[in-house]
């Protein structure tokens, strides 16, 4: 066990743990940020995905040790109201059928403006790329995310 510090959407906070539990565990079991989503657990569905100093991060595979001292944001930290101009896209264009991507869809999609705030369509594919939504809303995405750029 360490105690390891962090930057959590703002907030100073300091976990006593293993340094190499994921940092996805140390969201949802002991800081009760649960809107970040298990999917495979081996970085490959995009569920997890958190920012780490602005980028788009698995946060699944990601060991608690490596993040000490970095910014990390979750779905909660990207508005406190859901009044981001992402989250308002999706709800614009209908992205969520059963939702258990969309928080790490939503975090790639936010990462990505950031990094380009007006994307093509092949590079809102390419940003986008290993987010999966067994749902099959790519199209919705891709049009959230134009709409999303726009504002």
């Amino acid at each position: 066990m360490a105690k390891i510090n962090l930057d959590i959407n703002g907030k100073k906070q300091v976990v006593d743990i293993d340094p190499a539990t994921p940092v996805l565990w140390v969201l949802r079991d002991h800081l009760n940020l649960t809107g970040t989503k298990y999917g495979c657990g081996m970085a490959q569905c995009g569920a997890c995905t958190v920012h780490l100093d602005g980028a788009a991060v698995r946060s699944c595979i990601l060991p608690v040790s490596q993040v000490e001292n970095k910014k990390i944001t979750t779905i909660e930290g990207i508005s406190e109201n859901g009044d981001h101009p992402v989250q308002k896209a999706w709800l614009e264009h209908d992205v969520p059928q059963c939702g258990y991507c969309q928080s790490g869809q939503i975090m790639t999609a936010v990462a990505l403006l950031n990094k380009n705030p007006h994307p093509s369509d092949q590079e809102i594919e390419n940003g986008m790329h290993g987010n999966l939504c067994r749902c099959g809303t790519y199209l919705r995405i891709r049009a959230a995310v134009k709409t999303a750029a726009k504002s």
